[in-house]
């Protein structure tokens, strides 16, 4: 099998988002311990069970970096004991308040390579609307932490469509992540979830409207590329060679194993994933069958995510066959638009039909 993305989910955060609907909860210092062992014991349960190694391993959450580093080496070093053969790409996503100049040192010389922070928003006020504790200037000292301790590659989260954010409000976040000097930038979309407290409040919030935010996504895309971050998914943009390996592995429809309550699989054609439940995690791992992966509809529907799109010599070595001719024929309408382009080797999506994704994909699969 080739090499997988190693995902291991921590649950816990200090405080909740108002827009979060990720498995995430507050629990004190005894539980958080007796999950980081149950964590580390089926790392190695699985290791025997999957004849494969890894060469990318990411620490999502949750909040990641509440765990004491003594903790964060723990899983590290299972993992790389267990799964990883040489250097691979560690990331560990981190809550810039609170994190110290030594939290950094401690997880570099443990093996963490790249640091994903939660921006959000470089203006105060957005960021305080949106349950960030840190404001800028907390988030400025986390990135100078994290790069005097050598960890070069480090990724912001950039959201857009935020309540009360304007044209202006963004490029003042954008030209806050430029000045930092990061390699990798991502850009999502604010999308009111249900089981929200933003949901509750939807009627009150005020949002910008869909054609402000579909103005602000692509002024973020070409803000970017402008100052050398390009391009490469949908919402991810970075500086040649940073782009970030582990997600990719998802949007190329690669194996990858989740540990951890909520955390998905993907393996030898199987897709499964671990139950929204991390005391029953700390029980017995339950694993939920969620049937098979890796046809071409799903491979097609993930690469079209990423600006290279599907072509025709990726399908023909991983199916047998080029791109199907029908699919070619629905994408024509659209390259008609200026949403999609498509040619003899190659069929993608054009920056405005990123914005209509969900509706391009359901039409031409």
């Amino acid at each position: 099998m080739e090499n997988i993305g190693l995902y291991l989910h921590i649950p816990f955060c200090a405080s909740k988002c108002p827009y979060c609907d990720f498995y995430s909860f507050r629990s004190d210092r005894a539980f958080i311990g007796q999950y980081v062992d149950a964590m580390r014991a089926e790392i190695i349960k699985k290791s025997g069970e999957i004849n494969c190694k890894a060469d990318t391993l990411y620490i999502g959450g949750g909040t990641p970096s509440l765990l004491d580093f003594s903790q964060i080496s723990l899983l590290v070093s299972a993992a790389k004991n267990r799964f990883m053969e040489g250097e691979g790409e560690i990331t560990l996503e981190c809550n810039p308040h609170g994190v110290t100049r030594e939290f950094f040192e401690q997880i570099s010389a443990c093996g963490v390579n790249r640091i994903s922070l939660g921006l959000q928003s470089a203006n105060d006020g957005e960021r305080r609307r949106l349950g960030r504790r840190a404001d800028c200037e907390e988030v400025k000292r986390a990135i100078e932490y994290a790069q005097k301790s050598g960890i070069e590659n480090i990724s912001l989260d950039v959201m857009l469509g935020i309540p009360g954010s304007t044209l202006e409000s963004l490029e003042k976040t954008l030209g806050f992540c430029v000045s930092q000097g990061v390699f990798h930038i991502s850009c999502y979309m604010l999308k009111i979830e249900e089981n929200t407290p933003f949901y509750k409040m939807r009627e009150r919030l005020d949002l910008p409207d869909d054609d402000t935010v579909a103005d602000m996504y692509l002024f973020a895309c070409e803000y970017l590329e402008n100052r050398g971050l390009k391009q490469y998914e949908i919402s991810n943009f970075a500086r040649d060679g940073y782009e970030s390996r582990h997600n990719l592995k998802y949007w190329n429809c690669e194996p990858y194993l989740g540990v951890g309550a909520s955390a998905h699989s993907f393996i030898n054609g199987r897709r499964f994933y671990c139950k929204n439940d991390a005391h029953g995690f700390v029980r017995k791992p339950e694993y939920i069958c969620d049937g098979d992966g890796g046809s071409f509809e799903e491979y097609a529907m993930l690469k079209l995510r990423l600006t290279n799109g599907l072509t025709e010599t990726e399908v023909k070595s991983k199916f047998g066959f080029g791109i199907p001719k029908s699919l070619r024929e629905k994408a024509v309408k659209f390259a008609d638009r200026g949403l999609v382009l498509t040619d003899g080797e190659r069929v993608r999506l054009t920056r405005e039909g990123f914005l209509l994704s969900n509706t391009i994909l359901a039409e031409i699969l």
